[in-house]
C-alpha cells in the first residue's frame, strides 16, 4: 500500500476562546496540485503554519512520508523537503536574479547547482533579466524569483501562500501554467484569492469555511457547489 507524502488528520486549533481550526484533514500525494480557498479568518494560514511547523496543533496528527513530525523544529520540517513562502517576497535585492537563485542553492553540489539555475531561469521566464538586481524587477517577477529560490532545493512539497496576489491577469496565467509544469515532480498546496488561478490550474481545491472543510474535489464541482456559491465564490 503506497504511503501518501502528507497526511493530516483531525487538526484543531484555537485561540483563546476562538476556534480557528475544528477537525481538518488533509491527505495528499506526491506531485500533487491542491489549492485551498475560502473567506478571510477560515484557518487557511493557520493550517499553513501547522504543515510549515511554526505552530503546533492543539490536537491531530501530521505525518510526512509516514513519519509524525509534529513536534520538531522548523529547520527539520524544512529539511524534510516541505518549504514555504509567503505572499509578500523576501529577496536579496541588491543581489541579482542569478545570485539569488545561487544563495539558496548554497546547500546543492556546486554542479548540480549551476544546472538547476540555468534550468529555472528558463523555466521562469527569467533568461533576459537573469543580470539584473532582483529589486529592478516588476512585483510579478519577483514572485516568480522566490518560487524559483524555493525551487533550487528541490521540495518535496512546496507551500505557496497567494501567489498571485497583485499580478496582472497576464502574470497569474503565467504563474498557473509554472505550477502546472511541475505537477508530478514537486507536490504543491496554494492558498489563493484569485479565482483566475484556481480556474486555470483547474486542480483538486479544498473549501475552508470557519475552521472546518466543507468541500474538496476537483475545481469543477467546487464551483459548483451551492454552499460554497452562497458562502464564497458568489452567484455570478
Amino acid at each position: 500500500m503506497n504511503v501518501p507524502l502528507l497526511r493530516a488528520d483531525d487538526l484543531q486549533m484555537r485561540f483563546g476562546g476562538v476556534v480557528v481550526l475544528r477537525g481538518v484533514g488533509l491527505t495528499l500525494g506526491p506531485g500533487e496540485l491542491c489549492c485551498i480557498i475560502g473567506p478571510n479568518g477560515a484557518g487557511k494560514s493557520t493550517l499553513f503554519n501547522m504543515l510549515a511547523g511554526t505552530l503546533r496543533p492543539a490536537h491531530g496528527t501530521i505525518r510526512f512520508e509516514g513519519h509524525d513530525i509534529i513536534g520538531r523544529p522548523v529547520h527539520h520540517f524544512a529539511r524534510l523537503g516541505i518549504v514555504r513562502k509567503f505572499q509578500v517576497p523576501s529577496l536579496f535585492e541588491s543581489l541579482t536574479v542569478r545570485d539569488n537563485l545561487e544563495v539558496a542553492g548554497r546547500g546543492v553540489d556546486a554542479w548540480q547547482r549551476a544546472a538547476r539555475i540555468g534550468e529555472l531561469i528558463k523555466l521562469l521566464g527569467l533568461a533576459d533579466r537573469a543580470d539584473l538586481n532582483a529589486g529592478e524587477l516588476a512585483h510579478g517577477h519577483k514572485q516568480w524569483l522566490e518560487i524559483g529560490m524555493a525551487l533550487m532545493v528541490r521540495p518535496k512539497l512546496l507551500l505557496l501562500d497567494e501567489p498571485t496576489a497583485g499580478m496582472t491577469a497576464e502574470e497569474t496565467r503565467a504563474t498557473a501554467n509554472l505550477l502546472l509544469g511541475l505537477r508530478g515532480r514537486t507536490a504543491v498546496i496554494v492558498i489563493e484569492h484569485d479565482m483566475r488561478f484556481v480556474r486555470a490550474v483547474d486542480s483538486r481545491t479544498m473549501v475552508l469555511h470557519q475552521g472546518r472543510i466543507i468541500a474538496d474535489g476537483p475545481f469543477g464541482e467546487i464551483e459548483r457547489n451551492a454552499t460554497v456559491r452562497d458562502i464564497y465564490l458568489g452567484r455570478q
